[in-house]
């Protein structure tokens, strides 16, 4: 795959930790899973080009993001999906999205909506707020995908943790 987007992530698929001395590296996901993925989260539409860099270099495991306990692409989507109901969102997200990252235990995620192109705009969804009283619970991070990845690497480049 070319990557266009994510190029400081391809160019730092491992990097050291300044006080351990750990590598991290970053875990793919195959072409087969991304297909499948497509197929499910945006009906069969390809994804926007810096989400399939992403999930080609690093679906697996990407050192800038976290992806909780789940152990799939799969299962990841289905946790986000299952907390918006737990807390009373069904069907409040009603564009395809997919979800990058999650914190917060269960009701902190942060996605793109699949539908704004190649280098799609990150949100950050917060589930326990309240849309009356709490204002929107959904709200644009005014970052693009590609940009909000770089500035995780640039943070871990500099020695400092990106969470």
């Amino acid at each position: 795959m070319d990557i266009k987007y994510l190029t400081l992530l391809n160019n730092n698929r491992s990097v050291t930790n300044q006080g351990s001395g750990f590598v991290k590296t970053l875990g793919p996901i195959t072409e087969a899973e991304i297909l499948s993925l497509e197929a499910k989260y945006n009906n069969g539409h390809t994804f926007p080009a810096a989400l399939r860099e992403l999930l080609s270099l690093a679906g697996n495991y990407c050192y800038v993001l976290d992806y909780g306990l789940n152990d799939t692409q799969e299962e990841l989507q289905q946790y986000a999906r299952r907390n918006l109901t737990v807390f009373g969102r069904t069907f409040s997200i009603e564009r395809p999205f997919y979800v990058i990252d999650v914190y917060g235990g269960s009701d902190q995620f942060v996605f793109v909506y699949l539908d704004q192109g190649q280098d799609p705009m990150t949100y950050q969804a917060v589930l326990y707020k309240q849309p009356a009283s709490e204002g929107f619970w959904i709200r644009e991070l005014d970052i693009n995908l590609s940009k909000y990845i770089e500035s995780g690497i640039k943070k871990i480049l500099s020695g400092i943790n990106p969470f």
